[in-house]
Formats: structure tokens, sequence, C-alpha cells
């Protein structure tokens, strides 16, 4: 029976897994229990178009990027680069070269992994290089606005508020987190932010993406500290906190990507240029800064 004791127990999963806190267990829900019950070495890992995913790819992820092996974030889903991490770990240990993770490759793994300390990975300082290299204004930077809907009007006013400040914007709005998040992916933007309402809100609140066993974008939660400093401050409105999460759109987004949720809805309608102009205000203090010191 879905009682009390059930309510809070699917409360505590979503809080530490990183979803929506409302004690529904609906689509994502349901697929990171399922998710949640991977252990490396249980099942064969290999690329797919429908990509596997769960804790054990997380975990392969990790000891891989552990290892100097760009098997990209950990966020658990078993794509390209993961399966070039496979192959690559494969090719120098000898092994059949072929992306497949089974018991043989798992075995290796587990005795390299065993004999280091520390938990850099190698897609974290990758992403610090790219960044260092990148302009210190918005101008030729590439940022994908994206809502689900209800708030194109606010999307759009962040689009012009972005290319007053120089950036090349790409609007998104398909209500498929999913299908937008791929949509960013393909066009290689370098940042994404996302806009969404929440009507029972009063004020706002900003969320980066927060993977399995800590891992994040360095440079994607400075950037949603950023936006929960300013945004809130030039409304005069409450903000409701900062904290990494692993919703759909910013687990499958392959760059830094910060959803800002805001409302009442008359806050997102009636001040879309102050919204924007705030956010503006954020992103152009960080790609001054895009690491915190």
């Amino acid at each position: 029976m879905f009682g009390p004791g059930t309510v809070a127990a699917v409360r505590v999963f979503q809080a530490s897994h990183g979803l929506r806190v409302d004690a529904v267990c609906g689509h994502q829900t349901w697929n990171a229990l399922v998710e949640a019950g991977r252990t490396l070495g249980e099942r064969l890992l290999y690329y797919r178009r429908g990509m596997l995913r769960g804790d054990d790819v997380a975990s392969l992820q990790r000891q891989l990027g552990a290892l100097g092996f760009d098997a990209g974030r950990v966020d658990g889903i078993f794509g390209p680069q993961t399966h070039a991490a496979v192959c690559e770990f494969q090719r120098n240990l000898g092994l059949t070269e072929d992306g497949i993770c089974g018991p043989g490759t798992v075995q290796l793994l587990r005795s390299y992994t065993a004999k280091i300390t520390g938990t850099v990975l190698v897609a974290g300082i990758r992403e610090r290089v790219r960044l260092s290299d990148a302009p210190r204004t918005l101008r030729g930077w590439r940022i994908a606005v994206g809502e689900t809907g209800g708030l194109a009007a606010l999307a759009d006013a962040i689009r012009r508020a972005l290319r007053r400040g120089g950036a090349e914007v790409l609007s998104l709005h398909d209500l498929d987190e999913s299908a937008q998040a791929a949509q960013a992916n393909a066009a290689k933007v370098d940042v994404y932010l996302g806009v969404r309402l929440d009507p029972d809100l009063d004020g706002c609140r900003t969320a980066y993406f927060l993977g399995h066993n800590g891992f994040c974008s360095e440079a994607g939660r400075h950037l949603a500290g950023l936006v929960h400093e300013d945004l809130p401050a030039r409304l005069r409105i409450p903000g409701t906190g900062c904290r990494g999460m692993r919703i759909t759109i910013l687990r499958e987004t392959r760059m830094p990507a910060v959803l800002v949720e805001i409302g009442p809805a008359s806050v997102a309608v009636m001040r879309a240029a102050e919204i924007a102009d705030a956010l503006l205000s954020a992103l152009d203090r960080w790609v001054e800064r895009p690491f915190p010191e």
C-alpha cells in the first residue's frame, strides 16, 4: 500500500538522487530506482542506440576517468565517449578492443583503480583546460536558452539580452527535456541556460548537474551560484537555494548547464526584462572567471 511510509521513502530517495522531491513515482523516479540497482560487473556494458544507463555505468566512468581515460561526465549513460574510453583502456592493456565491458575488463579495471588514490577525473581537467582558453567576454560564446513550456516570452527576452552582450544564442522550446538536451549537444553550444516556471514557488532557485558519487561540472556549479547571487538581488525576490540535481536536462547536456526555476507566474511574465538582465550580468561575471577561486 502506498501509504505515509512509502511517501516518506520516495521523498528521501528523490532528494538523495537529485530529483524533484514531489513523492510521485513517475517516469524519472522509477528509472532512477531501476538504475540504482545496477552494480558494475553484473551485466555486459556496451554502446547501443538505446544507451545503457545505471549506477554500474557511472562506476565504470568514474574508474576510467580516475585512470586518465576520458569517459566524459559521470552521468551513468554509456554513450560514444564512454565506449571510446573502454576501447582505449582495452588497447592499453592488450585486451580485445571491442568496447564491451565484460568480466575481464572489469577485473583489470578494479585491480588498477585499487592502486590509486584521489578522485581527480580527466573529464574535469579537460573542462578546465577548455574553458581557460575561452574568451573572457561573451563575444564568441554559443549559448542555448531553453524552456519546456509556458516561458517562451521570457526565453526570448533572455535571448535578446545575451545577443546584446555579444553571444550567439540558440533558442530551444521542446517540451521533451531529452530532445532539448540532444539539440543543445548537436549544436555544440558552450553553455546551456534553462528556465522553468514553478507556480508554487515564491522566488527563484537554481540547479546544476550533480552526478553519481558527487561528480559535478565545477564550471556549471559556479555559474549556478552566480545566477543565484544576481537574480534574487536584482529582482528583490527570495532565493530559495542552489543545488546539484540529476534531472534529465542537466544530466544529458554535455556542456556546463544551469536551470533557473521561477515562481509565481506573475514574476516570470511581468519581469522578464529584469530577469534577462540579471542572467546577462551573471554570465558576464562567469566568462571572466568560469571557475571559483
